[in-house]
């Protein structure tokens, strides 16, 4: 998706409070600022004059909402939003793949240890040897999810020792105990905590 910005600035639809245009307005010099901004500007001072360019007004101009602008500053509001809600923010998981600015992962892979945005996940969609990799809601921790000792994934957990196992721990150090799937055991602790 390209960036709102790659049209048009932000700074071009900005008003001296610094945010993008509410209720923008033009004054008769042109130049244009939310309409409480302005509002406010012009009652605490005793000259009705132009924030940027000092153009003074002998008479307080009479304001009308400039429909041109107050659309488009709704929707570059519009397409910011969507724009960064797609990158990863502070807390939430990025893509491994993505260079630069890292797009927000929607999916983790348990067989490649790698977090994907909605484009890089798409191979796992389409490519057969792909598709039966297990996906699993992104986290940040994959390496935390390998057995230390044989570095597979932990996809079982051993109720004797209340700790994830990998295939091979099962298969020797735990061979006797209680061992169910991880998924079906954090299902259960979920609705035994509810």
């Amino acid at each position: 998706m390209a960036s709102p910005s790659s049209l048009l600035s932000q700074e071009q639809i900005q008003c001296i409070c610094l945010d993008i245009f509410t209720s923008p307005i033009s004054t008769p010099c042109g130049h244009n600022f939310c309409m409480a901004c302005i509002g406010g500007y012009w009652d605490s001072s005793d000259v009705c004059q132009c924030p940027l360019c000092k153009e003074t007004f002998y008479r307080r101009p009479d304001l009308c909402i400039n429909r041109t602008l107050k659309e488009i500053s709704e929707q570059f509001k519009t397409r910011l939003s969507l724009f960064e809600e797609q990158y990863a923010q502070p807390g939430q998981v990025p893509c491994d793949i993505c260079t630069g600015s890292k797009l927000r992962a929607v999916k983790s892979c348990l067989v490649c240890l790698a977090s994907y945005c909605q484009t890089h996940l798409e191979p796992h969609q389409r490519v057969g040897t792909m598709k039966t990799h297990k996906l699993i809601e992104p986290v940040s921790n994959l390496e935390d999810r390998l057995c230390k000792k044989h570095q597979r994934v932990l996809e079982l957990f051993c109720r004797e020792d209340q700790t994830f196992v990998c295939v091979l721990c099962n298969e020797t150090d735990h061979r006797t105990h209680n061992t169910v799937p991880a998924e079906r055991e954090c299902t259960e602790m979920k609705v035994s905590f509810l």
